[in-house]
């Protein structure tokens, strides 16, 4: 059948071709290319308010709420895989030949994924439209750039990823041949349903899949509509598609923000650092410093693609054009910038709503108002006495990135901007100092590929347990880990004798053994930032041990800060270290075997040897 839908004569012939055999496979009603205009976005702003999937909040200007099915709040990493003809393409094999099952890479043979698709998509769009999404991930034209069209029949999609992604004719221009990634994504919930449709949120939880085909750059997400598995251009592509591209082409895409820093004599640098989720990336992109002279600007707060220029400078672009913030914990004390930036032409997904028009999520600094009164993410009454929470954990913020205040100048630059350190953390409440840089650049990869931390709320993990997240990457990884770290670690030889950023390891998250954070965290954290530059800048501010640079003594800027146990913060314990080595070689044994590059299996023999000739 041949679709006839609206602004279809605008896409390019191969992305004609392929938009028509997704639409007969799904079998919408109609058919609808986006193309970004202030009316378009109006109309769908306004079918969504009508159909009761989003609904306007007259207390802030162009703010909407979405509430979600309950089954349906965050990324399901047990049902988001990889496929490829060669399993080994995808994870790695250990020494005793054992199969990786996939923490590090959840692998599915191709014919097994087009089994699974083909139980799935077949007439899964009946009694929807289909949209068509052109997007380009970076600054359309840019050599960092990628373009995507995803087909979606979801209009919550499409108004999330007009936020997220560059979407307008403009990116249908700078397609040549099949040059783009197919993205498919549907809810899974065709018309008439035959199972009620919760919160007007139409979801299939029991055969939801998120599928990358890299070979083929393409991406099938079925079941679910929550961001991260819906929104293709995000995690699908940028981090897990990306990762392959960069690898083929020479680059880097990660899980990383990017802030520049100016310090006090007017010298500006851009540092990189990737968080787990949950660990305050979007809270260190947009510090307020409390150090005077000291100015901050973000360029992204979530994802960075990263390339060396002709001279070998290492330089990243944000591939984003929006924040996709958790919202229970953003306040005025942890981030009066993100404050300042999400109350207008922004979309709420399972925060709580006031009845003043307003939104309201746990920890954000504000008493509800007299009289005013509450309704939770599940569309409830709720009062704080309820005993439940009253924004969902992973609630959401969809905000454009141009709106913040503190916006970098050059964060849609083509040519991306200049990076002089990248820093790696996570949620370790014991054993781990605030900071230490790694000696060089292999050992900055081992750093990173060492990351540990607690879970959180953005995956479907319960509880508080310290898991492996090397590089921040490992919901995202999707190719050999082993051969992820050679990238990594020939990319100092691709820079053909420039210096590579220096590299950190932060920890903001130690606490006392009576459970108190010993570090205040947020603004504070420019401390240890002004540290890393003056580093960066020569300063002989550290000494040398078994784990790397720790700062000398005294050479962190306390002034006006307390009192601060800096012997607590950067206390190294021998037993400790001792065993997070041997669970570490066991990690990587077990995940990695016998493709663990040489270079990083150095690292850890050498930090290994150096705890061991620690004293008692």
């Amino acid at each position: 059948m041949e679709y006839a839908g609206k602004n279809m004569e605008l896409l390019p012939p191969k992305v004609k071709e392929w938009v028509v055999a997704m639409a007969n496979w799904c079998k919408p009603d109609s058919v609808r290319v986006i193309i970004g205009t202030e009316e378009e976005k109006n109309e769908i702003y306004t079918m969504l308010e009508k159909d009761g999937v989003i609904k306007r909040l007259p207390k802030y200007e162009n703010c909407w709420l979405a509430r979600t099915n309950p089954q349906d709040v965050a990324r399901v990493e047990a049902k988001t895989v990889i496929a490829s003809e060669q399993e080994h393409d995808t994870v790695t094999i250990t020494k005793l030949g054992y199969h990786v099952p996939g923490a590090l890479g959840p692998w599915m043979s191709t014919q097994e994924l087009d089994k699974a698709l083909a139980e799935r998509f077949p007439g899964c769009m009946r009694g929807r439209v289909m949209y068509v999404v052109p997007f380009s991930m970076g600054p359309v034209g840019s050599v960092f750039s990628k373009i995507g069209i995803e087909v979606t029949d979801s209009a919550y999609v499409v108004i999330n990823m007009l936020i997220m992604a560059r979407v307008n004719t403009e990116v249908l221009k700078t397609i040549h041949g099949d040059e783009f990634v197919r993205c498919l994504h549907s809810v899974g919930q065709p018309l008439p349903s035959d199972r009620p449709i919760i919160s007007n949120w139409p979801c299939n939880p029991e055969k939801t899949i998120i599928a990358h085909i890299p070979a083929q750059k393409k991406i099938a997400s079925f079941g679910s509509g929550y961001g991260g598995n819906s929104l293709l251009g995000k995690k699908c592509l940028a981090l897990r598609i990306g990762a392959i591209l960069a690898r083929n082409e020479g680059w880097l895409a990660e899980h990383m923000l990017i802030m520049g820093i100016t310090n006090p004599k007017g010298v500006k640098r851009y540092v990189c650092a990737a968080f787990p989720s949950q660990c305050g990336k979007t809270n260190m992109a947009m510090m307020t410093s409390t150090l005077p002279g000291y100015k901050i600007e973000v360029v992204g707060d979530d994802i960075a693609w990263l390339r060396l220029d002709d001279k070998g400078q290492l330089r990243a672009v944000n591939p984003e054009s929006g924040f996709f913030g958790v919202a229970p914990g953003t306040s005025k004390k942890t981030n009066p910038i993100a404050m300042q930036t999400i109350f207008k032409n922004t979309i709420f997904t399972n925060v709580a709503e006031t009845s003043d028009g307003g939104v309201w999520w746990e920890d954000i600094g504000e008493e509800i108002g007299k009289g005013v009164t509450v309704t939770d993410w599940q569309g409830n009454p709720w009062t704080p006495e309820k005993g439940t929470p009253a924004a969902q954990a992973n609630s959401r913020f969809t905000t454009p990135a141009g709106q913040c205040p503190i916006i970098d100048p050059a964060w849609e630059s083509p040519e991306g901007v200049p990076i002089s350190a990248i820093v790696f953390g996570g949620r370790r409440p014991e054993g781990v100092p605030l900071v230490y840089e790694a000696y060089n650049w292999a050992h900055g990869v081992f750093i990173g590929a060492s990351v540990k931390s607690e879970t959180t709320a953005a995956a479907e993990f319960k509880g508080n347990k310290v898991m492996h997240d090397p590089m921040a990457m490992r919901p995202f990884l999707s190719y050999n880990f082993g051969h992820y770290l050679a990238h990594w670690l020939e990319m100092e030889d691709f820079a053909k004798g420039h210096p590579m950023p220096r590299v950190f390891h932060v920890n903001w998250f130690r606490k006392s053994p009576e459970g108190k954070f010993l570090w205040p965290g947020f603004g504070e954290n420019i401390r240890v930032l002004d540290w890393m530059l003056r580093r960066i800048d020569g300063e002989d501010i550290a000494i040398p041990s078994p784990i790397g640079l720790l700062p000398k003594h005294d050479s962190i800027n306390l002034d006006g800060l307390g009192k601060i146990d800096l012997d607590a913060l950067f206390d190294i314990k021998r037993d400790f270290w001792m065993k997070e080595i041997d669970e570490l070689e066991t990690f990587f044994k077990q995940e990695v075997g016998a493709d663990l590059p040489p270079a990083v299996q150095k690292e850890m023999d050498d930090v290994d040897r150096r705890i061991k000739e620690m004293k008692q």
